[in-house]
């Protein structure tokens, strides 16, 4: 048996790397997964597939009300319910580290609106589905950076900031309703969007050098804080942020 038998996940943002990475563990772990991206999602549902997963893939847009509430539709009607979100979608690897006096506000908004913004339209959109489900678990994908402020990436950094902020207030407000909703917050991963960015060369030096763990991080890195956050092993933790950068920072 899988640990997640019985549960439907969705997770934002899983056409391509951690995403997709995620996605695929999920279903190993028995959930039904909805592969949702503005991305294709086909090769991340035909890797789950292809492994005897059960799988659906959506083009949806996480700054859109009714691009998720079509997602919830969607996702009640296919397969019952939706116990899990993973809000993975994020505007990074796109971006070309630069100082902050060279960011203009289009910039600054359009990486606050899908990363911070994202997160709070795709909670208010799955709630009440969690709730005809009698609770879930929400897992916000957060970011290092917001604790040790990298130069070049702060629209970045405030963003996930925006993200930690955030699961703290839910938490709050969620923690009557048997729904647990924490944060990962990754150290700089070798995704594959990530893989081959000479954009952040400067930084994976001296970034593996700052570990206690002196190697790249990788996204299976991150599946076992996952898997803790969204099975009942969590179920008396919420608004909580969960830090795993390989001891960069300690906290």
């Amino acid at each position: 048996m899988g640990r997640l038998d019985g549960k439907t996940a969705v997770i934002t943002g899983s056409g391509r790397g951690i995403g997709a990475a995620m996605a695929l563990r999920m279903a190993q772990e028995g959930a039904k997964v909805v592969v949702t991206d503005v991305l294709d999602t086909a090769g991340t549902v035909a890797s789950i597939t292809d492994a005897g997963g059960t799988s659906m893939g959506m083009t949806v847009d996480v700054t859109s009300d009714e691009s998720l509430a079509a997602m919830v539709e969607a996702t009640e009607k296919e397969f019952g319910s939706l116990d899990i979100l993973v809000n993975n979608a994020s505007i990074f690897a796109a971006l070309q580290p630069k100082p902050f006096m060279q960011i203009d506000n289009d910039e600054f908004d359009k990486v606050m609106t899908v990363n911070a913004r994202g997160v709070h339209q795709a909670c208010k959109a799955v709630v009440p589905a969690m709730l005809r489900a009698g609770g879930g678990k929400i897992v916000n994908i957060a970011s290092g950076t917001f604790y040790y402020g990298p130069p070049g990436l702060s629209h970045y950094t405030a963003s996930k900031g925006a993200v930690i902020a955030l699961t703290r207030g839910f938490g709050r407000e969620l923690g009557d309703k048997n729904i647990q909703i924490n944060a990962i917050a990754p150290g700089l991963t070798e995704s594959e969007a990530l893989q081959g960015h000479a954009g952040f060369d400067p930084a994976r030096g001296p970034t593996v050098a700052s570990r206690s763990i002196k190697r790249e991080m990788v996204p299976e890195d991150l599946m076992g804080s996952l898997l803790y956050l969204i099975t009942p092993d969590s179920d008396f933790v919420t608004g909580q942020t969960l830090n795993v950068d390989g001891g960069k920072v300690n906290l």
